[in-house]
């Protein structure tokens, strides 16, 4: 296994990480800022994959990894739109080459409800951490949360905590798949 130095491409973002990445071979390079931007846009019933040797990001939905997984060899798509024949062939291609692709962290291993709590227990204002606390209870929490950090003037600082907090995750995860990154 050997070691690729990270390259910061941005220095007004918060930078996570020992500076160097495990690379496993001649896999492409992942700019972090892509791979949370590509976290962030994940859906119910989608799987999101990185190609480790084009470093392009795959979004397969359920549906489509079905079909692909029931599929022949022979199997034409004719009858598919264009644009899902060309998803239908993308989840063919991740199947039949499981080896390059690397299934990014889903919106449960991310847990977007942790990092608020976390958020609202790094306040120095412990009553307005408390309250905010109180508007992540319940159904609702996540619209109540972000009316609450807008009310309370912590937009910014809220924005700023959860791209650290996804920086580090999409850092993490890197290195666990000896995926080279670029900060």
């Amino acid at each position: 296994m050997g070691a690729c130095q990270v390259i910061e491409l941005n220095s007004q973002k918060p930078l996570l990480g020992s500076g160097f990445c495990a690379s496993g071979g001649d896999d492409m390079p992942v700019k972090i800022s892509d791979l949370i931007d590509e976290m962030d846009l994940q859906f119910d019933e989608t799987f999101h994959y990185l190609n480790k040797e084009t470093g392009a990001f795959v979004m397969v939905s359920a549906e489509i990894l079905s079909i692909a997984e029931e599929s022949d060899e022979d199997d034409d798509f004719s009858g598919y739109p264009d644009w899902q024949k060309e998803e239908i062939l993308g989840a063919i291609d991740i199947i039949d080459n499981w080896d390059k692709y690397v299934e990014l962290p889903s919106k449960y291993e991310i847990n977007e409800y942790n990092i608020m709590e976390e958020f609202c227990l790094s306040l120095n204002d412990e009553q307005i951490g408390d309250r905010l606390l109180s508007a992540i209870r319940g159904k609702g929490a996540f619209r109540r949360f972000k009316d609450s950090i807008i009310r309370l003037g912590l937009g910014e600082k809220w924005y700023g905590f959860h791209w650290e907090a996804l920086q580090e995750i999409a850092v993490e995860w890197c290195e666990d798949n000896d995926i080279p990154y670029i900060l």
